[in-house]
Order: structure tokens, then C-alpha cells, then sequence
């Protein structure tokens, strides 16, 4: 509350502290002055501190020296504090002023502008500066470009991070630095998903022989059709599990074969390699997968042959056998089942089947592939090959 009057002067103090010690009493003196009598009990008491009659209180200048004190511990704390919240902004080696004003304002109701201003390292003119001139050319390209990141972001099922928002970015024509794009999300909040770690599910017959293993973990391919991967992971809903077997083509990471099924049979795998035959129309491509019991059937072993598929199989145990199926999954599980629950296994199909058909192989750019997705970078290199032929 701010004082109605200025304090007393040390003289008028000292004289009335003197009139007590006369004789005179207090009723009487703030009766006679404007001082009331509480004040003048204060005065007597702090003089008689000051004179060293009372050891057990503080003198005048010890009372300076713990107010000062206070104000320092306090000044000290508030510092601390905004050290504490802005230390995004303190500790980096290349820090946006604009950033550190927008942090200013945001606290200037809890902390003083100039104690705010010494602590962060700017001036407090070039804050005020800041809010009374208009936006520069490089904040109103940032606001543009921040609106197309958040619009790139969301329709990536915010999945993307900063490297496939910046290749969708030079897709678009727009050339801007990677840094400068996670400095955009950063500040606006927005960020990917990571992936989880390898889960070996893999349960082996160990009456049947498996195929030999024809990729020892190469899993390059020159062209399509050469190299297929598959495998089956479920999906958890409400009312149990739902199975998902793929094939996917080595070359561009494409699934060209899947199946769904309520049981982790062999027909689910026959399934996904019916639909990859029938779509690539291969010549003894290999088909590699670990050695679950539905791959090492006698039924999977007759339709391989029939087809002219090589089959080709990894360890036990070793999901580093068949790491690039592994990888596909590790996606789906952290790109769509472990961002949504699902109720029926109807309602986990649709969302399998428009994740593969709809997202992963027509639009979700690989880092494999140059930040390509599988459908457009099939196309690039079927044109790259018109291109080349006389």
C-alpha cells in the first residue's frame, strides 16, 4: 500500500524520544503531536536498541543491513527464476532476440522489465522497440512458413518431424535450412513420433526344416521384384486381437501384399503373398521371413513352388534377420497403434487398410528413399530407366 505522507525526520524522531525520557508519556505526546502512540513506543524502544540497553534487539543499522539483505536474497531468487524459465533462450549459442522478448512479455506481470533485461542479456530499449516498430520481413516469412509446417504436420497424422517436413518443403519449392524448420516447430509446439525398439513374436515348428537363408541380412535390391520381406504382428482392439501379415518389397519399402485375419494362421501369410503375386507378377523373387510356423509350413512351401517364389528364411530369435519388416511394423505401431484404441476389429481394418493403402505407400516419404514415398519412388526410377533405354 503506498505511504499518505512522507516519514518523520530523524530530528523531530530523536526529540520526541528525548521528551519520553523527561517524563512526559506517550498518551500524553500523541495527544499533543500527530504521531500516534504506537509509533512513539517504536521510537523509544528502537533508540534504546541503538543505545545498547536492549541486546535482545537490533540496533538501526543491523535493521538497514537485513533489510538490504532481504532485498538482495529476493533479487537473487527472481533471477534465478527467470534463469530457470528462459534457459532455452540463455544457453544456446545461436538464440532468436524475438524469442526472448515474446518471453519478456509473457512474464513482465512477475518480474521487472529491467531486472528481466540485465538477467537475459538484452536491453530494455530493444524491448520496447520491439513491440512499437512493425514485424520484419524475416518474422512475417517465419509466420507464413510456421503456418505450412503446421499444415504439413497435420496432415502427416502429426507424424512428421522436422527432416520429412523439410523434403515435402523443397517438394513444394520451397528451400529453406532443416534447422530453421525445427526452430519452427519448436516454437510452435509441434513435433514427430519415434519409433519403438524391435519385438521378436516369431513362435518356430520345430518338426519342419526352413528354407536356407538366402539374404544373411542384405536386404539392398537393385530393382522391384527381386527381394520380399514379410512377416505378421497383430493389433490390439476391445475385442481381441487382430492379425496383419505383409510383404514388402525390398527395393522401394513398398507393402505390395497384406492380409488381415482373427487367427495367426498360414492362410493369412498365403493371403499377403497371393495379393503380392497377383499385383508384381515376379520371376523367382525371394521371399524372406523369419521362421514362424505359418512360413514353414508344408501348404506355404507348395504355393512358393507354384509360383516360382524362392522362400529364404532367417534365424530364431534375431529380429535383425528380418530387420526391414521389423522396421515397417515399428512405424505402424508408433504412427497408428499406440496413437489410437480401437473398439472392433472392424474398426482396426479400416484403419490398417488406410494407413497402408492411403498413407504409408502413396504419400509417406522414407528416409531410405531419399525422403521419397514407396509409390513415387517406384515411379522415379521406372522413368529413370525410359529415360536411359535407346
Amino acid at each position: 500500500m503506498p505511504r499518505t505522507r512522507n516519514p518523520y525526520p530523524a530530528e523531530f524522531r530523536e526529540q520526541m524520544v528525548a521528551l519520553v525520557r523527561t517524563g512526559r508519556s506517550v498518551e500524553s505526546l500523541a495527544r499533543e503531536y500527530e504521531p500516534c502512540a504506537a509509533t512513539i513506543h517504536e521510537w523509544v524502544r528502537q533508540a534504546t536498541a541503538d543505545d545498547g540497553d536492549d541486546p535482545s534487539s537490533l540496533t538501526s543499522a543491523e535493521r538497514d543491513e537485513l533489510r538490504q539483505l532481504r532485498r538482495e536474497v529476493k533479487q537473487l531468487r527472481q533471477e534465478r527464476d527467470i534463469l530457470f524459465k528462459g534457459r532455452g533462450l540463455v544457453c544456446t549459442k545461436r538464440r532468436d532476440i524475438a524469442q526472448v522478448f515474446e518471453f519478456m512479455t509473457a512474464n513482465q506481470a512477475e518480474y521487472p522489465i529491467q531486472m528481466m533485461s540485465r538477467t537475459l542479456g538484452v536491453s530494455r530499449s530493444g524491448f520496447y522497440a520491439y513491440h512499437s516498430r512493425p514485424p520484419s520481413v524475416r518474422q512475417v516469412a517465419d509466420e507464413a512458413l510456421s503456418k505450412r509446417i503446421a499444415t504439413i504436420h497435420k496432415a502427416s497424422k502429426e507424424t512428421y518431424g522436422a527432416p520429412r517436413i523439410h523434403a515435402e518443403l523443397a517438394d513444394e519449392g520451397i528451400f529453406v535450412g532443416r534447422k530453421r524448420v525445427e526452430r519452427l516447430m519448436l516454437a510452435k509446439g509441434l513435433r514427430g513420433v519415434s519409433r519403438r525398439k524391435f519385438v521378436v513374436t516369431t513362435e518356430r515348428n520345430p518338426r519342419v526344416r526352413p528354407a536356407a537363408d538366402l539374404v544373411d541380412r542384405n536386404f539392398y535390391a537393385d530393382a522391384p521384384n527381386v527381394l520380399w520381406v514379410a512377416d505378421i504382428t497383430f493389433v490390439p482392439t476391445w475385442a481381441g486381437f487382430l492379425y496383419l501379415a505383409v510383404v514388402l518389397d525390398a527395393f522401394s519399402r513398398r507393402v505390395v501384399g497384406w492380409a488381415m485375419g482373427t487367427r495367426q494362421r498360414t492362410q493369412l501369410v498365403l493371403d499377403a503373398m497371393n495379393m503380392a503375386v497377383t499385383q508384381r507378377k515376379p520371376s523367382s523373387v525371394i521371399h524372406h521371413s523369419d521362421q514362424g510356423s505359418q512360413y514353414t509350413s508344408v501348404a506355404f512351401g507348395l504355393r512358393c513352388k507354384e509360383m516360382g517364389v524362392r522362400p529364404s528364411m532367417g534365424s530364431v530369435g534375431d529380429c535383425y534377420d528380418n530387420a526391414m519388416c521389423e522396421s515397417f511394423f515399428a512405424t505402424l505401431e508408433c504412427e497408428l497403434l499406440e496413437r489410437r484404441k480401437f473398439r472392433t476389429k472392424a474398426e482396426a481394418r479400416v484403419a490398417c487398410f488406410e494407413f497402408i493403402e492411403g498413407w504409408y505407400n502413396p504419400s509417406r516419404r522414407h528416409s531410405a528413399l531419399g525422403y521419397k514415398s514407396p509409390i513415387n519412388y517406384e515411379r522415379t526410377a521406372a522413368e529413370g530407366l525410359e529415360s536411359l533405354s535407346p
